[in-house]
C-alpha cells in the first residue's frame, strides 16, 4: 500500500485498503443453500491518474447446476435461463470461482488492497451465493470481505431517489436496454457505471477532504 503522505491518488486509500468488485449473479432462485448458481460476472473497479474510478473489462462465465441444487421455475422465467441449453458453455462451479476469483485476488495485491469488497444491487444477495459456492466446494483465500459491502441500492436512493437498477441508472444518465437486464454480464457493467458515477461526483464535491478522509 501506498505511503499515507503520498499525495497521489490510491484506490487503497479510498476506500481503506478495500478494492471495489461489482458482482452480479444469476441463479434458479433466493436461498443460495437451496437453489442453483448459474451465472456470475464480476468488474473490478480501478482508479486513473486524477482519483477518478473506472471500470474493468468483466470477469463472466456460465455456472452448471450444484448436485442436488433445486430449480425456482419463477426465477428462471424471470432471468430467462435455461440451465440445460446445450451452448451455455456452462462450467462447474469450483471452475467458475477459480475463473472470477483468482484475477480479483491478483488485482487486490497489484493495488496494495487488504480485501476486496463487494459491491452490488442488494449485494447481500450476491455475496450470499459467492459464499455459498466457497464453501460447497472448499474454495481457499475467498477475497472479498464476509459480510461488508456497498450497496449501489442505498447509494442510489440517497442520490437520485431511485433503488431500482434500471431506474437508477436512467437517473444517472446511462443508457439501459431492457432486452440485456437480468444477464449478469450486462447488470454487473451497469452496476458497475452506476457506482462509479455516484463515487465521482461525490468526489467532485469536495476532493480534498475525500482524499484527506481516505488518509485516516
Amino acid at each position: 500500500m501506498r505511503n499515507e503522505e503520498d499525495p497521489s491518488p490510491s484506490i487503497a486509500r479510498r476506500f481503506r485498503g478495500f478494492l471495489p468488485v461489482v458482482v452480479d449473479v444469476e441463479t434458479a432462485g433466493f436461498d443460495p443453500q437451496r437453489h442453483a448458481l448459474l451465472e456470475i460476472a464480476a468488474v473490478i473497479i480501478r482508479m486513473d491518474a486524477e482519483g477518478r474510478i473506472e471500470p474493468s473489462a468483466p470477469l463472466a462465465c456460465h455456472v452448471l447446476p450444484f448436485l442436488g441444487a433445486e430449480m425456482d421455475h419463477r426465477a428462471l422465467a424471470f432471468n430467462k435461463i435455461d440451465p440445460q441449453h446445450p451452448f451455455r458453455d456452462a462450467i462447474s462451479e469450483r471452475d467458475a470461482l477459480e475463473r472470477i476469483l483468482v484475477p480479483i485476488r491478483q488485482a487486490v495485491k497489484a493495488t496494495g488492497c487488504n480485501r476486496a469488497i463487494l459491491v452490488g444491487h442488494n449485494a447481500a444477495f450476491d455475496l450470499g451465493f459467492i459464499k455459498a459456492a466457497v464453501e460447497r466446494t472448499g474454495f481457499k483465500r475467498n477475497p472479498f470481505h464476509s459480510f461488508s459491502v456497498f450497496d449501489t441500492v442505498s447509494l442510489a436512493g440517497l442520490v437520485f431517489g431511485q433503488t431500482v437498477l434500471a431506474k437508477a441508472a436512467q437517473a444517472a444518465g446511462l443508457d439501459w436496454e431492457h432486452s440485456q437486464a437480468h444477464g449478469a454480464v450486462y447488470d454487473a457493467e451497469q452496476t458497475a457505471r452506476l457506482f462509479c458515477h455516484i463515487v465521482n461526483r461525490w468526489q467532485a464535491l469536495d476532493p480534498e477532504r475525500v482524499w484527506k478522509i481516505g488518509r485516516r
